[in-house]
C-alpha cells in the first residue's frame, strides 16, 4: 500500500500553492523537502516516499503552473521565480536549515538556492540535475527571436481519453515504469476534464522557450558557495546527457568538470535506471538518502 499524503494549500507569492506532505512534523534531517523537475508534480516521489519508511516526513510542493498548485498570470514562466517559490515555502515550514531532494529541473533549484542561501540549507541531494548546456551571447538574437515566435504561436498539449491511456504514455516514456507505478502516476500527473477527457496537469506554457540564455558561469558560481553536503545522484542509462553536450563522451566529462565545483560532493551512480531514476530505483535512492543523511548530516550534528 502507498504511504498516504495529505494535501495543504498556501499563498506563495500571490499563487495558491499546494504542498504534498508524508508523515509527521520531524527535526532536522527527518524532514526532506522534495523538489520535482520539468513537467512532473510532487506525487512523482511516491515511491521513494513508501521506500524511506516510517519516521519521515516529506513536503513536496507542485511548482507554480503544475500538479494542485495555480497557474501563473503570464504567458510564460521564469526560472528564477521557482527560487523565490522556494524561499517562501521554506519560510512557512521552518526557520530551521532544510534537506532538498530535487529531481531534474527540481535539482537544479536545490543547487541553485544552496548556493544561494547556503545558511538555509542543511544538505542537497541532487538526482540528475545536470545543467544546460552552456551558451554565448552571439545566441542571444535568435533566442529572444524563438521566444516571440512561441509567444505568439502559444503552446498546447495533448489530452488523452482515460487515466489508462495517460499511464500507457508514461510507459512509452519510460519502459522501466511498471504498469502498477505508471497507474498510479496517471491520476496525478494528469487531471479529469469537465468532458471526462484527461489533460496533463502542467501549464502549456512550460514549454516555451526561456528568453534568456543559460549562463553557466553564473550557475557555477552559485554551486561554489554551497555549504552543506551534496550527494550528487547519476542514473546509469540517463538520456539527459545530451543537454549538456552533443557528444556523449564530451557530456560526461562536462558534468564531471561541473560536480567538481561544488566544495563538499559525494557522486552516486544508480545502475538499471534512467532519467527517472526514483521510478526506476526507488528502493536504491531512498537507502542512498538516508545513509548519505546518516553519514554526513547527522554523524556531524548539522
Amino acid at each position: 500500500m502507498p504511504h498516504p499524503s495529505h494535501s495543504r494549500f498556501v499563498d506563495v507569492r500571490g499563487l495558491r500553492y499546494h504542498l504534498r506532505l508524508w508523515g509527521e512534523p520531524q527535526h532536522g534531517s527527518r524532514t526532506l523537502v522534495m523538489l520535482h523537475g520539468w513537467m512532473d508534480v510532487s506525487a512523482s516521489f511516491q515511491f521513494v516516499v513508501d521506500a524511506l519508511g516510517p519516521g519521515w516526513q516529506v513536503i513536496a510542493p507542485d511548482w507554480r503552473g503544475y500538479g494542485l498548485t495555480e497557474r501563473a498570470l503570464a504567458d510564460c514562466y521564469w526560472f528564477p521565480d521557482y527560487l523565490a517559490d522556494l524561499e517562501r515555502v521554506i519560510d512557512g515550514l521552518t526557520p530551521d536549515p532544510v534537506v532538498l531532494v530535487g529531481h531534474s529541473m527540481g535539482g537544479n533549484v536545490a543547487l541553485l538556492y544552496a548556493g544561494i542561501r547556503p545558511g538555509r540549507v542543511r544538505a542537497v541531494v541532487n538526482l540528475e540535475g545536470f545543467g544546460l548546456r552552456e551558451t554565448h551571447a552571439s545566441q542571444a538574437p535568435g533566442r529572444y527571436a524563438q521566444w516571440l515566435d512561441e509567444l505568439l504561436a502559444g503552446s498546447s498539449l495533448r489530452d488523452y481519453a482515460s487515466p489508462e491511456d495517460v499511464a500507457a504514455r508514461l510507459r512509452r516514456n519510460n519502459p522501466r515504469l511498471t504498469a502498477e507505478r505508471a497507474e498510479f502516476l496517471a491520476r496525478h500527473w494528469a487531471l479529469e476534464q469537465a468532458d471526462g477527457r484527461w489533460a496533463v496537469a502542467g501549464e502549456p506554457a512550460h514549454r516555451i522557450v526561456n528568453p534568456t540564455l543559460y549562463r553557466l558561469d553564473e550557475v557555477l558560481a552559485c554551486w561554489q558557495r554551497i555549504a552543506c553536503p551534496v550527494l550528487w545522484v547519476r542514473a546509469e542509462a540517463t538520456d539527459v546527457m545530451r543537454f549538456v553536450a552533443e557528444n556523449p563522451a564530451a557530456a560526461v566529462q562536462e558534468v564531471e568538470r561541473r560536480r567538481a565545483v561544488i566544495p563538499d560532493v559525494e557522486d552516486l551512480v544508480i545502475g538499471d535506471a534512467g532519467h527517472m531514476v526514483h521510478h526506476d530505483q526507488p528502493e536504491r535512492v531512498a537507502r542512498a538518502i538516508v545513509d548519505f543523511l546518516e553519514r554526513r548530516v547527522d554523524a556531524a550534528g548539522r
